[in-house]
């Protein structure tokens, strides 16, 4: 345990956690096998979140009120300390609340709790959003875990496909300049199945703001072999979230991304006042919102 890091520990699995963005910089399974993307070169982050936005703004800039603020991609809880809460063998709470540096981006009173928990068979992430202030509380939410693609290096990226636990076939969103376009697109989704490979991400993110699905599992191909080894997988869930984002650099990297969201970027051609954004959370003052996703991981 240091001020910086926190790992928390059960049969067998292993996972760490940052104060510096409440980020889950590690999770590994019995074996060794560790699923989280290591932040390098070719993205610097290991499992962001996104608060108080999901995505981009236009110009980057939020309006309250007759005032402009400056809020880059995603927000800035991603690069905010947290505070830590509990911490034990099993578990970790994490605590980011404003400050005289958030409100001159953010004009909101917030506190934004992540707590992380294993269990026998996965990693637990809760997030609750509390209105702290006197106002409505308008918010986006998201998670950014990156994972290893491939799992193993000895499969090739092609090998791997993410199943959903329902037929995904409502049209997807695409990006323009990081604002989400006002045309949709074919699902790339064959029935429940979205087969991975590299230049799905030529476009970049494949955004489905109409997700069906509650669960989807990430794992090489039946018939997929890299020797006597098991091949490892993982299943993510989520609650409360209603968007999802699947992303790697459209220039090819060692990663896949899985995000559950509550929010998006502004649509193109929005530039109104930041409560009048579609896709946000509108939190009363004293109320709270929770959301939460699940990481299962295993080998077969």
């Amino acid at each position: 345990m240091t001020d910086d890091t926190h790992s928390i520990h059960h049969s067998g699995l292993t996972a760490t956690i940052k104060a510096q963005g409440a980020e889950l910089c590690s999770l590994k399974d019995v074996t060794g096998t560790e699923f989280i993307w290591q932040a390098g070169p070719a993205w610097p982050r290991h499992a962001p979140l996104l608060f108080p936005i999901v995505g981009r703004l236009a110009n980057d800039e939020l309006r309250h009120r007759g005032k402009t603020y400056r809020m880059t991609q995603h927000g800035f809880a991603r690069d905010s300390r947290f505070a830590w809460g509990e911490r034990s063998e099993h578990s970790c709470t994490l605590v980011l609340e404003d400050s005289e540096a958030t409100r001159a981006l953010y004009p909101f009173a917030f506190r934004l709790t992540a707590a992380y928990a294993l269990d026998d068979a996965g990693l637990d992430l809760s997030l609750t959003i509390a209105n702290t202030g006197h106002e409505i509380l308008p918010a986006s939410l998201g998670g950014h875990p990156a994972f290893n693609w491939p799992l193993q290096p000895d499969l090739g990226k092609e090998s791997y496909a993410l199943t959903f636990s329902n037929a995904e076939s409502s049209p997807i969103r695409r990006l323009d300049g990081g604002l989400l376009r006002t045309a949709t697109e074919p699902s790339p989704v064959k029935g429940a199945v979205l087969p991975l490979f590299e230049t799905l991400f030529a476009d970049d993110a494949i955004i489905f703001d109409h997700i069906d699905s509650q669960t989807v599992r990430y794992a090489a191909g039946q018939g997929a072999s890299s020797g006597a080894r098991l091949n490892p997988w993982l299943k993510m869930s989520w609650r409360g979230f209603r968007e999802l984002g699947v992303w790697s650099k459209p220039s090819g990297a060692p990663f896949l991304c899985i995000e559950p969201w509550r929010g998006y970027a502004s649509p193109a051609g929005f530039d109104g006042e930041f409560s009048d954004k579609p896709g946000l959370m509108h939190i009363a003052p004293g109320a709270e919102e929770k959301l939460s996703f699940r990481i299962e991981v295993g080998s077969s």
